[in-house]
């Protein structure tokens, strides 16, 4: 049995919660091990069963040994073969996920589990989530070092003439060559265009004197890297290094202040008060960072308003930027896991700032 179902459990029982029908794939995913795209988990305190259709039956034998699993095929639809599991396990009342189900969902669970009540449910899986096994943080200490690889990779094509697409290309496909998959289409962009902190690979090429930023990262074995950093072409210019360095320090003091005990919006607040020392706050209009671990953007967010307490076990994303429309812009981006004391950085490149080609 997958450790996530046993701490999910766990909290069934605190809560006193009858049972629990988990069925946001990515929640069904972290609590099982599974990597299809359709399926549900209905758990008691004590009781747990995986359910999923006909096209996932082999799968099922593969990846989840030790699982009770119940398969349905056409005619029967999803919302019936949980019904009919569910009065075999003699439930009630069943919670479902309030944040992620429709009410079209709802209506159609309603009718067909009937006479089983249902009971919304919120913040029982998520804060599980945050909290990272160290099965779990291995996981992303891979993608991590696969991420640091890829930035290895590419930056040797890093020279006037070659194009925004050129490099997303590259990412992706370094990744799929290493047996990951992306975790998000890349973010490449250069000169003018690296103001945009989201801004998508174009057919602009690369020119001397342009800051290109890369946001790129990988799911490997279902777990997420995300890593962000900014080289210049051939010149750096005394305002592209004072900007580089500002963002650098903010980095560095957003990371330092990563630790148990303190609020999201604490981190953002020590780093954000970095810029605001070079008069550059104003040009960082997003949070600072975000939850990292199943799915790229996992609960919790390190921002002005954020209340999470971070803990030992979390994963964070720490990626300050500067964007100045007309000129350019800068982010560096790590991945920080919090512990009993301190923190512990799973990115590794470098953050000096490179002046490509060497």
């Amino acid at each position: 049995m997958n450790e996530n179902i046993g701490r999910l459990q766990k909290a069934l029982a605190e809560r006193q919660i009858p049972s629990l029908l988990l069925s946001d794939i990515s929640n069904v995913q972290w609590a099982t091990g599974f990597t299809g795209s359709s399926a549900f988990v209905l758990l008691s305190p004590k009781d747990c069963l995986f359910i999923t259709d006909s096209r996932y039956t082999v799968q099922c034998k593969e990846e989840l040994p030790g699982v009770n699993v119940a398969i349905y095929s056409s005619p029967t639809d999803s919302a019936s073969f949980i019904g009919q599991e569910a009065a075999k396990m003699g439930l009630d009342k069943i919670g479902f996920e309030a944040d992620t189900v429709t009410y079209a969902q709802y209506e159609q669970w309603k009718k067909k589990l009937d006479p089983i009540s249902l009971e919304p449910v919120s913040n029982i899986v998520e804060p599980l989530r945050m909290v990272k096994s160290k099965t779990e943080i291995d996981k992303i200490r891979a993608a991590c070092k696969l991420a640091d690889a890829c930035f290895d990779h590419v930056i040797r094509m890093i020279q006037p003439g070659v194009t925004e697409f050129d490099l997303g290309l590259e990412i992706e496909f370094f990744f799929r060559r290493h047996g990951a998959e992306i975790g998000f289409p890349p973010i490449v962009v250069s000169g003018v265009r690296s103001a945009r902190p989201h801004g998508r690979p174009s057919e602009k090429k690369l020119e001397k004197g342009d800051f290109v930023t890369m946001d790129f990262g990988c799911t490997l074995n279902g777990y997420n890297s995300d890593i962000t950093r900014t080289v210049v072409v051939q010149e750096a210019s005394p305002r592209h290094v004072e900007i580089y360095n500002a963002v650098l320090d903010s980095n560095l003091k957003g990371i330092d202040a990563c630790k148990t005990g303190v609020t999201g919006a604490d981190v953002d607040r020590a780093s954000r008060d970095l810029l605001a020392t070079h008069s550059l706050d104003k040009y960082f209009g997003h949070g600072l960072g975000h939850g990292l671990g199943k799915s790229v953007h996992d609960f919790g967010r390190l921002n002005p308003t954020s209340k999470d307490m971070l803990e030992p076990g979390q994963v964070w994303t720490i990626e300050p930027g500067v964007y100045i429309e007309g000129f350019g812009g800068v982010r560096i981006e790590d991945d920080v896991v919090v512990t009993e004391s301190g923190n512990e950085i799973l990115t590794h490149s470098t953050k000096e700032l490179l002046v490509l080609p060497r």
